[in-house]
């Protein structure tokens, strides 16, 4: 196992920055809407480490975008959805998404632990993020039902502060969110939720 990833793993046994770190990254109605409901769905996916032409890659997703029922339609996200009856832990929900959306098998990955979990309130879902390792490129192979585009993204990449944008998004006819935070990711506005999980993992990354 690399430096890094001991690292890594290491820091991740500590106490998270939590939604201090999420909230970098976050527009201000999301920072207003922190605490899930009863009811809210629970949702599991995974940032997926792997090496790649001598640096670490994390494999993000765009998800297809023709399914109107879909808040997230065309969105950039890492892999994972709901949780199912029949998964064993919330661990294993995301290793089985992450096995069903981009083909990586779930004992190709090494578990490094987790982040903080995270609500999104306009689908209702309370996503925990789980970390984990490969050790060699995956045969990424993307569900097309789910899975418009495969993203491998240099973690480097992510860290310049340089793709640190704002932006304003058009969400529906009636609704612009102002200034909000973004990664500029190979031309990809990466935002919301999944944005403020990259903020802690970063964070957790950088801290000494």
């Amino acid at each position: 196992m690399s430096a890094f990833i001991e690292q890594l793993q290491h820091q991740l046994t500590l106490p998270l920055p939590g939604q201090a770190a999420q909230h970098r990254m976050a527009n201000t109605f999301r920072r207003k809407n922190t605490t899930p409901p009863a009811d809210a769905r629970i949702a599991c996916v995974l940032a997926l480490f792997y090496p790649k032409d001598e640096q670490w890659h994390l494999v993000l997703i765009q998800r297809v975008s023709h399914d109107r029922r879909d808040r997230h339609s065309g969105q950039i996200s890492f892999p994972g959805g709901k949780l199912e009856k029949s998964d064993p832990s919330l661990l294993d929900g995301a290793l089985r998404e992450a096995e069903e959306e981009v083909g990586v098998p779930a004992e190709m990955v090494q578990p490094l632990g987790r982040l903080t979990q995270l609500y999104i309130p306009v689908s209702n879902f309370l996503v925990h993020p789980f970390v984990g390792v490969a050790n060699e490129r995956p045969n990424f192979q993307p569900q097309l039902s789910e899975v418009q585009a495969i993203l491998e993204v240099p973690f480097s990449q992510l860290q310049n502060p340089a793709n640190i944008q704002q932006t304003n998004l058009k969400i529906s006819d009636h609704l612009v969110l102002k200034d909000v935070p973004y990664y500029d990711i190979q031309g990809h506005v990466v935002w919301g939720a999944t944005a403020m999980m990259l903020s802690e993992l970063l964070e957790v990354v950088g801290r000494n």
